[in-house]
């Protein structure tokens, strides 16, 4: 029990670091008058992403002493925070150091001086990226094969809606005045029979066609029975929508409809093209969709769901692109805005990146008894099982939680990325020590195939470990051409449940899209969604804004993650592996409370000020928080070769900062190689300050786009 809030405090402070903690280089240490300046360590070696081998170039000034240059060889344990893109370096141990310019007996007393620095207490913070970025690559990455048939496509020069029903609609009584709503859409729609005519509220007014697929225009007149159902206590957040405006705010959006998974793409007029450098393509600058140009074949080219498609009309048809991009994708420069979509593209070092963040695990150990104490499992009537294709599996449908009937007496839940196990559908359920290898197996077609990327074994007699990776999330890693990418979805479409209850309104049970409002967009830049939903059984209404980004999105209201069944309220942010906000927060698996600003993932939430635990309390801000800041120093930006010579980039390429004795041991460093240590660097650097600004800004979009559904959802 001990070890575990110890560990759960360990998580506080890697959650704490990001705002408190700069991440440049160097990094600067003081001991009794001596100064140690670190410069960003070069990866040699991640094992299992948790032991870092790895070098550094140092600058060493003991206290009334002259300055030294030289490279320490270490190795650390790491705790990787992939929902806030961190990587706390701990328990470092200096393998060797070496300092070129001096005797070996003075160089024994500097190196006995750089130890006092980097005791058992000393940590280093540094961004996923900074590490990922600098991590040697393996081209052994398993993939899974998905679907990638293009999304109905629309494309539009002036503000547009998109309504989109998943299947066809479904209407139901809101009131017994012939008023019915549209269980299964993105946006609140009413259908009032006795005047044949729908209402859609599109996020500031109202308008009213005759056909669910438009035409739609404005209105101010809506009909009495709308007006009398914002009466009703399961409707009152039409109060807020109702009387509706005498006239609209702006210029009142053309609607389009779709009953399939779809995208929209907006452009404010005619489509902008600004030409990226050195290169052929061309990218839109006045959308909000990723959409380029390229001269060299004539055609358009848009991402979505990390899938690219072509066509050489704006109006499709459109066809999947990824295994054939022109060349010009890989050479648009870093420093261009256009950067942002490398990570989708094959053969890129940020899409290597990328696939290596995929496959980094969250691993959380819990206690066993005390989490299967507060799974219960709710099914809307009695549970329902439906096959699953090319295995003797079956999945729940009726549930919001992933359970999978493997026998007649054998059931698993993997809920909130831990597994548990049970006799009957209802339980008593109990902490998996293991799970089924036929459960692996299930195809990628399956709407429950996200459990697959999550593992689970007995550390000791009463604690079990559990690890997902962002599959899971729903973010895969899949073969392009001859290398590997990261999308968003599986591609497969799977069919909401509907369940009628005696009384009441339907449950709605949905499984995540890859295209459209309801889809989890892990690559949107900058793009923003507003949604509005009413859960009828509860009388739960809900607004907000999301703005997506390329490893999840940032909300304001409240949010149901489809893959893993977890609801959010509050101001957060929401990642394929987890969600920040500020609300209090209680985390049922260790029975442990946190406040103040919270983090949460799908197996846990904590804290970054004070957590408390059967009566024990205690404060995470120094538990293991990083020491030292960054500071500019005269040397420049500092590199170590592996045998042991430091050098820095200038106008004349490559020159030593180290003053080496003349040793035959010593070899010059391959120009090809520094270079790559220093694209390296600069590209850790890069996609650090874009994933902090996408994690803190907060944009705005000039027309609200809803994005969930009336009707419960489980």
């Amino acid at each position: 029990m001990k070890n575990i809030f110890l560990s759960f405090c360990t998580l506080l402070a890697i959650s704490a670091g990001i705002n408190a903690q700069d991440i440049t280089f160097p990094r600067e240490l003081t001991n009794e008058g001596s100064i140690l300046l670190i410069y960003q360590p070069q990866v040699d070696a991640w094992k299992d992403y948790k032991k870092l081998v790895y070098r550094a170039a140092i600058s060493l000034t003991p206290f009334q002493g002259n300055e030294v240059i030289g490279v320490i060889y270490m190795e650390s344990t790491t705790d990787v925070n992939n929902e806030k893109h961190q990587v706390l370096i701990h328990d470092m141990i200096i393998q060797k150091s070496h300092f070129p310019s001096l005797e070996p007996d003075s160089a024994a007393l500097m190196g006995a001086l750089v130890k006092t620095f980097l005791s058992t207490d000393r940590s280093l913070l540094m961004s996923l990226e900074q590490i990922v970025a600098c991590t040697p690559k393996t081209d052994n990455v398993p993939a899974v094969s998905v679907n990638n048939d293009p999304p109905v496509f629309f494309v539009s020069k002036k503000p547009t809606i998109l309504i989109q029903t998943e299947g066809e609609p479904v209407l139901y009584a809101a009131n017994k005045e012939n008023l019915k709503f549209v269980v299964n859409t993105n946006y609140p729609m009413f259908y009032d029979s006795f005047e044949s005519m729908y209402y859609l509220y599109d996020g500031l007014e109202w308008q009213q066609g005759a056909q669910i697929n438009g035409p739609y225009k404005f209105t101010k007149q809506l009909p009495k029975t709308l007006i009398n159902l914002a009466k009703d206590t399961n409707w009152v957040f039409l109060k807020e929508l109702i009387p509706p405006k005498s006239k609209p705010d702006n210029d009142v959006p053309q609607v389009y409809f779709s009953t399939q998974p779809a995208e929209l793409i907006v452009f404010e007029g005619e489509p902008d093209f600004k030409l990226i450098e050195e290169t052929n393509l061309s990218f839109a600058t006045n959308t909000q969709s990723d959409f380029f140009f390229c001269k060299d074949d004539n055609h358009y080219y848009v991402v979505t769901s990390g899938r690219w498609f072509r066509s050489s009309n704006l109006n499709g048809p459109w066809t999947y692109a990824s295994q054939d991009l022109p060349k010009d994708f890989l050479n648009i420069p870093i420093t261009s805005p256009a950067s942002a979509i490398l990570p989708f593209v094959a053969g890129s070092e940020q899409a290597k990146d990328a696939v290596m963040i995929a496959q980094i695990p969250t691993t959380i150990v819990v206690n066993a008894e005390e989490a299967a104490k507060n799974i219960t499992i709710t099914y809307a009537g009695e549970p329902k099982f439906e096959p699953i294709d090319s295995t003797d599996l079956y999945y729940a449908v009726n549930t919001s939680d992933k359970v999978i009937k493997v026998s007649d007496d054998s059931f698993y839940a993997c809920v909130k990325g831990i597994w548990f196990k049970s006799e009957s559908p209802n339980g008593p359920w109990e902490t998996a020590t293991s799970v089924p290898e036929v459960i692996y197996n299930m195809p990628s077609s399956s709407p429950v195939y996200n459990v697959t990327y999550v593992t689970q074994n007995v550390t000791n007699e009463n604690t079990v470990e559990a690890s997902y990776t962002s599959g899971y999330m729903g973010v895969y890693v899949v073969p392009v051409a001859t290398t590997v990418v990261i999308i968003s979805g599986t591609g497969y479409y799977h069919p909401p449940y509907y369940y009628y209850p005696p009384y009441g309104y339907p449950y709605y049970y949905h499984y995540p899209m890859t295209y459209g409002p309801y889809a989890y967009h892990p690559y949107h830049y900058g793009g923003v969604a507003y949604h509005a939903s009413y859960n009828s059984n509860t009388g739960m209404y809900s607004r907000g804004a999301t703005a997506y980004g390329p490893y999840g999105s940032a909300s304001v209201g409240q949010g149901y993650n489809p893959y893993t069944g977890t609801h959010a309220r509050g101001a957060s942010v929401s990642t394929p592996y987890g969600s920040r906000s500020a609300a209090q927060a209680y985390n049922p698996y260790t029975g442990t409370a946190a406040s103040t600003r919270q983090g949460s993932s799908p197996y846990a939430q904590w804290g970054t000020s004070t957590v408390s635990r059967n009566g024990q309390s205690a404060s995470a801000a120094h538990i293991s928080t990083p020491k030292g800041t960054a500071v500019k120093t005269s040397n420049g930006d500092l590199f170590a070769t592996s045998n042991g010579n430091v050098y820095k980039k200038s106008g004349n390429g490559w020159e030593s900062t180290s003053n080496a004795r003349s040793n035959a041991t010593v070899n010059q460093p391959s120009t090809q190689n520094m270079n790559r240590e220093s694209q390296n660097r600069q590209r850790g650097s890069t996609q650090t300050q874009q994933f902090q600004s996408r994690s803190s800004s907060s944009s705005s979009y000039t027309r609200p786009a809803p994005s969930q559904s009336r009707g419960r959802r489980g």
